[in-house]
C-alpha cells in the first residue's frame, strides 16, 4: 500500500455515535486533534503538578483519546480504569496508583438507555473528577463541590495568556512512566503495571510487523482505555500513520457493523466472544466489509468455526491471532501476514521475542518437537515492564522459573501446544488465573464473592473450561453445601452467584453453569485442586458433546 505523506489535513480519527447509523461518519483531522490535545494539556497545567497520576474511566471516545494524549504530552501519568468496573474496583485502582484526579462521563449510553458512570466514580473515590457529558454540552448529574464539568475544565485553558492550542511537549527519560495499567493476578489484587516511553514503541512495532498496519489504513478495534488493547490501538495507529476508527456505542449490533462498512475500515480487531455473538445473531448480514484486508484477534482463545465465518465476511481475509500481556506492552506470540495462517492458531513468536516450551520438570522441549507445556519467555523483551508498583516484580515473573542457556526465563503463565506443522495453540493458564471475555481474573477473587452469596453454601471453587472445538473460556462455579447434600436449586444458585459477581467484581463475568458436589479434591496440605476439577468438567463436556 503506497500512501501520501500525512499532513495537517490528514484524517486522524473517523467516528460515529450509536443511533446515528444512517448519518455520514465524522472526521477529525490531525490538526484538529493536535489543537484539542494542546487545549486539554494547558487546562491540566492549571490543576495538577508535573508527574501526577490522572485516571481515565470512560468509554473510548474521541474525547477520551484527546485526554489520554494530553496527559502524556504534558508530563503526567495516565491511570487506565475500565468503564465496566464497580465503585470498589475504581477505588482500589485509584489508591494503588495514587491518582490525583479522574476523567469520567456522566452516563454511558447503550441501545438508547443511560447507565450511570459518574455515580460509580463518586462512590469509589474522593478524588477530583472532571465529568464529560455523554450528550450535549452540559452534564446530566449533580456534581460534588470539588468536581468540574468538562465545559468548566476546558474554560481554564481559554483564560491563559498564550493561545490555548500552543503547547511545548514535556521531554522525559525513556524509563519514565507514561501509563499505569492493571493486570489481575492470583492474589485477588490487581497488579499495577507501569508503562515507560518504550512501551508505545513496542505496540506500534508489533502492529506494523505482524498485521502490517501502516499509513493509509483505517483501524477499528472495539476496546477501552482501561484494557491493554486501548493504548495498544492508539499507538499502533498514530505511530504508523494509520487512521483510528471509533464507534461510540456497543459493538454487538448492526450499527457497529455498518460503521465498519461506512468508515471503509481496512484492519478490524476483534475478541472471539464478540465474533460468536455476531455470528449467532446474524446482525452483520448484508454488510459490505470487502475493504478489510486483515483481522486481528486477541483476549481469549478463538473458535475455528467462528473464525471461518468472520474471514468469509471479507472475502476470506487472514485473521492474525495475538497473545501477550499488559506487562509486555504487546504480544509474545502472534500470526504474521508473511506466513500462511491457521484459524485459532499462532504462527510465530512476535518480532524480537524468544521463548521455549518446557515440561513439568522445567526441561525445555526441542524447538522442532510437537509438545504441550508451559511457556517461558526470554528475559530481554523491549517494552516489557521491569517493575510493578504494588508487588515484587522478580517474585511475580522470575522466581521459580527454569533457566535456559544461562537465562532465567520470564513467567507468562500460558500452557501452549506446538503442533506437528509448527503452529502454536494456547491451551489455558498454568496457574489458577482464568480469562473471561478477554479479562484475566483469579479463581480466588470469584470464590471469595460466591462463598458469601448464599447461606447454604459452605465453599465454592471457580474454574474455567472450553468446549472441545475451542473458543472462549466459560466460568463454572462448583459448590459444597453446608448440609453435605448435592440437592439444590441450581438456577437459583447461579442467579445468586451471578448477582454477587456483578455487584462486587465485574458485570462482564458470566456464570455458564453451576454444579453442586459433596467435596472438593485437595492435596495433603489441604490445597484445593482446581486442575482436577477442571479436568473432570472437560470430560463431562466432552461426553455431552458426543451425545
Amino acid at each position: 500500500m503506497h500512501s501520501p505523506k500525512r499532513t495537517d489535513d490528514s484524517v486522524a480519527i473517523v467516528w460515529r455515535n450509536e443511533g446515528s447509523d444512517d448519518s455520514p461518519v465524522n472526521y477529525m483531522s490531525l490538526k484538529e486533534l493536535r489543537n484539542q490535545v494542546m487545549i486539554v494539556a494547558n487546562a491540566l497545567d492549571t490543576m495538577f503538578r508535573k508527574g501526577d497520576a490522572i485516571a481515565i474511566d470512560m468509554p473510548m471516545t474521541c474525547t477520551a483519546v484527546i485526554i489520554y494524549f494530553a496527559i502524556i504530552l504534558a508530563g503526567y501519568v495516565v491511570v487506565s480504569i475500565a468503564d465496566s468496573f464497580t465503585a470498589n474496583e475504581i477505588g482500589t485502582r485509584m489508591k494503588i496508583s495514587k491518582a490525583k484526579g479522574i476523567f469520567t462521563q456522566d452516563f454511558i449510553v447503550r441501545g438508547g438507555r443511560k447507565f450511570p458512570l459518574y455515580g460509580r466514580v463518586r462512590e469509589g473515590t474522593p478524588c477530583k473528577a472532571i465529568v464529560v457529558p455523554v450528550l450535549g454540552n452540559d452534564v446530566g448529574v449533580q456534581l460534588r463541590s470539588h468536581d468540574l464539568s468538562w465545559k468548566d475544565f476546558i474554560s481554564r485553558a481559554a483564560g491563559l495568556p498564550s493561545r490555548p492550542y500552543n503547547y511545548s511537549p514535556i521531554y522525559l527519560p525513556a524509563e519514565n512512566v507514561t501509563n499505569i495499567l492493571f493486570s489481575s493476578g492470583t492474589t485477588g489484587d490487581p497488579k499495577a503495571v507501569p508503562w515507560t516511553q518504550l512501551s508505545p514503541i513496542r505496540c506500534a512495532a508489533d502492529s506494523w510487523a505482524h498485521i502490517d498496519v501502516q499509513s493509509g489504513d483505517i483501524c477499528c478495534w472495539p476496546t477501552n482505555l482501561g484494557w491493554v488493547m486501548g493504548p495498544v490501538l492508539l499507538y499502533s495507529c498514530f505511530l504508523t500513520g494509520a487512521t483510528l476508527a471509533l464507534y461510540h456505542g456497543s459493538p454487538l449490533g448492526h450499527g457497529f457493523g455498518k460503521f465498519v462498512q461506512d468508515a471503509a475500515v481496512t484492519i478490524l480487531g476483534t475478541v472471539p466472544s464478540l465474533v460468536k455473538a455476531w455470528k449467532n445473531s446474524k446482525c452483520m448480514d448484508g454488510l459490505d466489509w470487502t475493504k478489510i484486508r486483515a483481522f486481528g484477534s486477541t483476549g481469549e482463545a478463538s473458535d475455528k468455526d467462528d473464525d471461518l465465518w468472520l474471514s468469509s465476511r471479507a472475502s476470506y481475509k487472514p485473521i492474525v491471532e495475538c497473545c501477550g500481556g499488559t506487562e509486555l506492552a504487546s504480544s509474545y506470540i502472534q500470526g504474521s501476514l508473511l506466513q500462511p495462517q491457521a484459524f485459532g492458531a499462532f504462527s510465530t513468536p512476535s518480532m524480537s521475542t524468544g521463548f521455549v516450551i518446557f515440561d513439568e520438570h522445567g526441561i525445555p522441549y526441542p524447538d522442532d518437537q510437537p509438545c504441550v507445556g508451559e511457556v517461558g519467555l526470554f528475559p530481554v523483551y523491549m517494552g516489557a515492564t521491569d517493575r510493578l508498583l504494588n508487588a515484587d516484580h522478580k517474585k511475580v515473573y522470575f522466581d521459580g522459573m527454569p533457566t535456559y542457556k544461562g537465562m532465567n526465563l520470564r513467567r507468562h503463565g500460558d500452557i501452549i501446544q506446538r503442533t506437528i506443522g509448527g503452529y502454536f495453540v494456547v491451551q489455558g493458564r498454568a496457574d489458577d488465573t482464568m480469562n473471561l471475555g478477554g479479562i484475566k481474573t483469579s479463581s480466588v477473587e470469584i470464590e471469595r464473592v460466591c462463598n458469601r452469596a448464599d447461606e447454604s453454601v459452605m465453599e465454592t471453587a471457580a474454574v474455567s473450561v472450553r468446549s472441545s472445538t475451542g473458543g472462549p473460556e466459560k466460568l463454572v462455579v462448583l459448590a459444597v453445601l453446608k448440609d453435605g447434600s448435592t440437592k439444590a436449586d441450581l438456577n437459583l444458585l447461579k442467579m445468586k452467584f451471578q448477582k454477587a459477581i456483578q455487584n462486587n467484581l465485574n458485570p462482564l463475568f458470566k456464570v455458564s453453569f453451576v454444579k453442586v458436589v459433596p467435596e472438593f479434591p485437595r492435596t495433603a496440605s489441604n490445597k484445593l485442586l482446581r486442575r482436577v476439577l477442571r479436568d473432570q468438567l472437560k470430560q463431562e463436556i466432552s461426553s455431552r458433546s458426543k451425545l
